[in-house]
């Protein structure tokens, strides 16, 4: 399916709005990728300033386009980032991607992720005609793993290459 935009997709649910990432989320971004909860489980470097974390947007907003689909989840009729899902490694002739999300501690427990997660999953099947969705999350990471299993994604057996600590689930349509 040709993943051309000429516009990237704003997402609408029930409670919030998937919008296009934005310099003006650069303080949401910078507390998301600093934050010891969030960021216990990723093999990442955490960001120090807001201009690491707008650099860190500069670079989504650069390499946006048909193989990076990255939204800003925001409460409808607010503006302010509370979390980021993305979709990214396309494989066009498997006809599957991954997906990857993240949230502000404040706003767990409260089904925000699996309210986006849920649109977005659609909109890959529906509108990018994808056939499976993978998804890695660390083996402790047990809100990771209730979220997937809500989505209906299954736990394969095959290991993360290069990390034994990550499970790897899949949604397969």
């Amino acid at each position: 399916m040709d993943r051309n935009l000429q516009t990237f997709p704003t997402l609408i649910t029930e409670r919030l709005t998937l919008r296009k990432l934005s310099k003006n989320d650069s303080e949401e971004i910078l507390q998301l990728r600093s934050d010891s909860e969030i960021n216990k489980f990723l093999d990442r470097k955490p960001r120090k300033t807001v201009e690491d974390a707008l650099n860190f947007i500069n670079i989504i907003i650069e390499n946006e386009s048909n193989n990076l689909f990255y939204w800003a989840i925001t409460k409808t009729d607010e503006d302010k980032l509370i979390g980021t899902i993305c979709l990214f490694d396309f494989v066009d002739d498997l006809k599957k991607c991954e997906i990857g999300c993240e949230l502000l501690t404040q706003f767990h427990g409260q089904g925000i992720m699996l309210e986006a997660a849920r649109k977005v999953v659609e909109y890959a099947i529906k509108t990018l005609g994808q056939k499976t969705i993978d998804a890695q999350t660390h083996k402790d990471n047990h809100s990771s793993t209730k979220l997937l299993q809500k989505l209906n994604f299954k736990k394969l057996d095959n290991i993360v290459e290069n990390n034994p600590n990550l499970i790897l689930y899949r949604l397969t349509i």
